[in-house]
């Protein structure tokens, strides 16, 4: 297989220091997976990074987008836009990318809470990428699941193997979706009870883990090193939009959600810092208080292939999150791993998952501390401490971890040959 001139024979690649390196991931398979966000409107996680290795390495891929946990509430101010954004998804029905992923949006109806509702998604889903999977030649696929509603396909698509992702604690969930929490934690426990392979996004989730332990796994974050690490050799263009914010520049990019984002710490640094100006990057729900303050600034999505340039811009990343809610605080932001990977200083709230990197991070404990953080990030002199950041970063890549998952699967598939179960 040809991608970008260079020749990928079941292998991914990836660059360090002018040497390439290769990594085997599994070959010949079908995959289709369930993810739990939209391809086209979502900064890349795990399921993205990992699905555009194994379609490189010759395998027939099918990523599903994000069949949502259910509507949000009529009281939710992001209801509507998030309607119309699914309905956009919709209309770019099944399309191939540059890897040849071929991505969709099924129909489905978006309510969970009934059994009705979710007979006819296993019907409506089951149709729709059955007849898919059949279109692409795909045959006795790896069913890749990473949200609860999509147990619903166990024993639908005549899969080889079940992997389960678990990226979040999905009944702490309240905010995205009114579907009852007990519901979720049913699903979920279905589909720990149906997989052969389990996967852990976080830390703390992992260690929790009490149900299928013996098929579980910890699956960390990883980075596009290469992608990022530019960033750091000054090389990199600063995208004009973050040019013209004044410095110092506190840069973040991901989601913007009122419960996410600590607001409150923000407001007290307009009151304290003003001279500190947050520039936030990507999709902004409706309902923040931080919207008109005169030295907070909101820049539309970005392609991933493009935000090295905002980054650039940075003076310091920050993940300035509300980690007391329990949602959260099981969260592994991949962005902090990418942040990171530029050899910017990084100040973040605390998160079970990032602990052991205290010695490259600035983990504040509180709101005070978070202010005093930034500003000993602002102090810093000298290259030492970048070089340390990236090198921190620099083995653990997406390629890395397709290979470490490909084996996985590959002795898993064995085994349950071995035992004659398909």
């Amino acid at each position: 297989m040809e991608l970008d001139g260079e020749r990928y024979d079941g292998l991914a690649s990836c660059r360090t220091g002018g040497i390439i390196h290769k990594h085997k991931v599994i070959q010949g398979h079908s995959i289709i997976c369930f993810g739990g966000e939209d391809w086209w409107y979502h900064h890349p996680h795990s399921k993205n990074h990992l699905m555009r290795r194994f379609a490189r390495g010759g395998n027939q891929v099918i990523f599903v987008n994000s069949i949502s946990m259910g509507l949000a509430s009529l009281t939710n101010k992001d209801l509507l836009p998030r309607i119309a954004r699914k309905l956009r998804s919709y209309a770019k029905r099944a399309r191939i990318t540059e890897e040849g992923i071929t991505v969709v949006s099924p129909l489905t109806v978006p309510f969970f809470g009934s059994r009705v509702a979710r007979a006819a998604n296993r019907a409506l889903l089951s149709a729709q990428i059955g007849a898919l999977a059949r279109r692409r030649g795909l045959t006795g696929p790896v069913l890749w699941i990473a949200i609860p509603t999509a147990v619903e396909m166990i024993g639908r698509l005549d899969e080889s193997l079940v992997v389960y992702q678990v990226s979040d604690k999905y009944d702490a969930n309240t905010m995205d979706h009114a579907t009852d929490p007990t519901l979720i934690s049913h699903l979920h426990e279905r589909a720990l009870n149906a997989a052969d392979i389990i996967f852990y996004s976080g830390r703390k989730l992992f260690a929790e883990a009490e149900r299928g332990r013996e098929r579980s796994y910890l699956l960390e974050q990883a980075v596009d090193f290469e992608h990022w690490s530019k960033v750091g050799s000054g090389e990199v263009e600063i995208a004009p939009q973050v040019a013209h914010v004044p410095r110092p520049r506190l840069g973040y990019f991901g989601a913007i959600e009122p419960w996410l984002v600590d607001q409150e710490l923000i407001k007290c640094a307009g009151r304290e810092r003003p001279s500190w100006h947050w520039v936030f990057i990507g999709n902004r729900s409706r309902g923040l208080e931080i919207e008109n303050l005169p030295n907070v600034h909101f820049l539309d999505p970005v392609a991933y292939e493009e935000l090295p340039r905002y980054a650039a811009g940075f003076d310091v990343c920050v993940l300035p999150w509300e980690t007391e809610r329990a949602f959260t605080n099981y969260g592994s932001a991949i962005k902090v791993r990418e942040y990171l990977a530029t050899g910017k200083p990084v100040v973040i709230a605390p998160l079970p998952e990032y602990e052991p990197m205290r010695d490259v991070l600035r983990i504040a404990r509180s709101r005070d501390d978070f202010l005093r953080l930034i500003q000993d990030a602002l102090d810093e002199r000298g290259e030492e401490a970048s070089r340390a950041r990236q090198a921190s970063v620099a083995g653990g890549t997406w390629d890395v971890r397709a290979e470490w998952v490909s084996d996985l699967i590959e002795k898993a598939l064995v085994a349950k040959r071995m035992t004659g179960d398909k």
